[in-house]
């Protein structure tokens, strides 16, 4: 294609875009409600995926080793649960140190240890963490299996907890997303519809003279194509704005500081944001103008 025929193209594309601006109002509207419901949905996924990673470096399963334990059965532990699937570091606590991590989490309260230091009654442990969360059952099972383990601790609630809320809130932005973007072709294709119907006569003429099927689509194509793009721009603006007020909200608040939980910063995630919203305002603009005129050309 040449150069002035691209750029004609184009040209008659963005002019279709102000010749129709309520329905072309219409489709930006649709478009960056889809986009922004979208990008908000993305966002708080990107950051449960990152508590899920970052609990997967935390989470730690104490695997108790019996009090009877020698020091060469408690190698042959370690041994042991280095060869189980899904480990990923894998820590030795001796009595001491668990009961000096007691001593520095009780802080003042020193007096609640009365009497431990001659009688320690912690158990010496492994602490491992895993490589996926979702293996911590199957882990927890095989560290049973080894001799000399007596007893396996690890907080189950906590992680079934947040896979359970990744996974629901994936499925419901994936649906949700679906229904959006199905709604926004109609909207789209319903738009070039008035445009085409306007202009009729006028892709009468241009088939009469010879004008290819390519050539008369092509400015309808672009402006979807324009109007996806605008759309994602507004919608990229509006999340990032949005997505900054709110976590300065929720890190500041008091629960989250004492938890000494984070939230990533928008500029973590803006450039795969930015790509996905290229790709769906194209994607939609493309096959809502597709969609338009196969009523008017012969496909």
């Amino acid at each position: 294609m040449k150069h002035s025929m691209f750029g004609y193209l184009i040209s008659e594309g963005i002019k279709n875009i102000f010749k129709n601006k309520k329905s072309t109002s219409g489709s930006l509207i649709i478009m960056c409600a889809t986009m922004l419901i979208f990008g908000l949905f993305f966002v708080i996924i990107q950051n449960i995926n990152n508590m899920v990673m970052n609990l997967e470096e935390q989470q730690g399963i104490s695997a108790f080793i019996a009090k009877d334990a020698s020091n060469e059965q408690i190698e042959q532990i370690g041994e042991a649960i280095k060869k189980i699937e899904g480990i990923n570091t894998i820590k030795f606590v001796s009595k001491d140190e668990a009961l000096n991590i007691t001593k520095a989490k009780l802080k003042n309260n020193q007096k609640l240890l009365a009497g431990w230091e001659t009688d320690n009654p912690f158990r010496a442990s492994y602490v491992v963490t895993l490589t996926n969360l979702e293996l911590s059952d199957e882990v927890q099972a095989e560290l049973l299996k080894i001799e000399n383990i007596a007893d396996v601790n690890s907080k189950d609630s906590t992680i079934k907890a947040l896979l359970t809320l990744a996974n629901i809130t994936r499925i419901v932005s994936g649906t949700i997303l679906a229904l959006l973007i199905v709604i926004s072709i109609f909207i789209i294709s319903n738009t070039i519809k008035l445009t085409v119907h306007a202009r009729r006569k006028e892709i009468s003429i241009m088939k009469y003279v010879g004008a290819t099927d390519s050539f008369i689509r092509w400015p309808f194509i672009i402006e979807g194509i324009v109007i996806g793009l605008i759309s994602g721009v507004i919608s990229l603006l509006l999340v990032g704005g949005l997505y900054t007020i709110g976590t300065n909200l929720i890190v500041n608040s008091p629960n989250m500081q004492r938890m000494g939980m984070t939230l990533l910063p928008f500029n973590d995630m803006v450039l795969l944001i930015t790509l996905v919203y290229i790709v769906i305002g194209m994607g939609i603009g493309t096959i809502g103008s597709a969609i338009s005129m196969r009523k008017y050309l012969k496909v």
